[in-house]
């Protein structure tokens, strides 16, 4: 091949040797190939927009004006904590062409991890059962997670998640259409 053609080679952002079906916290980040904006179908209604709890550090955003697509994708993210025995789906927030998530995967009463899918296994599942609800592909080809490793990060995580919406235009990976 030649030297001007060739593609570049991808960074490894995973942390070498690390069971990333561990028990912990985890911050993931998934794109849609060429940041297209498939998830929302309108602009954000400051007015109307709210998080709502669902338990101790659980929230779920209400109101986001989500397209069919967005529809499929909440739907999928809130098969989670069904599909995977020991899973948790903390919080998230699905922005026009990325979507941010915060899982738990917990122990047993023993301290011992209980039977989880990798992080990537669990991410591949679900952008495939989207996929296939939609018929056609959608995704860049990898995902970004973040082992969260004390309080304050998932605080600052957390954080993250919750003003991304308004924080839409300032966003890094703000693209308009």
């Amino acid at each position: 091949m030649d030297k001007e053609k060739e593609l570049p080679k991808r960074k490894d952002i995973r942390l070498k040797n690390f069971d990333y079906s561990s028990p912990g916290a985890y911050f993931i980040t998934i794109c849609t190939e060429n940041r297209k904006n498939y998830f929302w179908s309108d602009t954000l209604n400051l007015q109307t927009f709210e998080w709502h709890s669902v338990g101790a550090n659980c929230v779920r955003p209400q109101n986001l004006p989500l397209s069919d697509i967005g529809n499929v994708v909440m739907a999928e993210l809130e098969k989670w904590h069904k599909t995977y025995g020991g899973v948790a789906l903390c919080s998230y927030v699905i922005m026009p062409n990325h979507l941010h998530i915060m899982v738990f995967i917990s122990a047993d009463k023993y301290g011992r991890p209980q039977v989880a899918p990798t992080v990537d296994r669990m991410v591949k599942q679900f952008k495939g059962a989207v996929t296939k609800k939609i018929g056609r592909p959608i995704w860049q080809k990898s995902f970004v997670e973040h082992v969260i490793r004390n309080k304050q990060d998932f605080e600052t995580r957390s954080k993250y998640i919750y003003e991304n919406p308004v924080r839409w235009y300032y966003d890094e990976l703000y693209a308009e259409e």
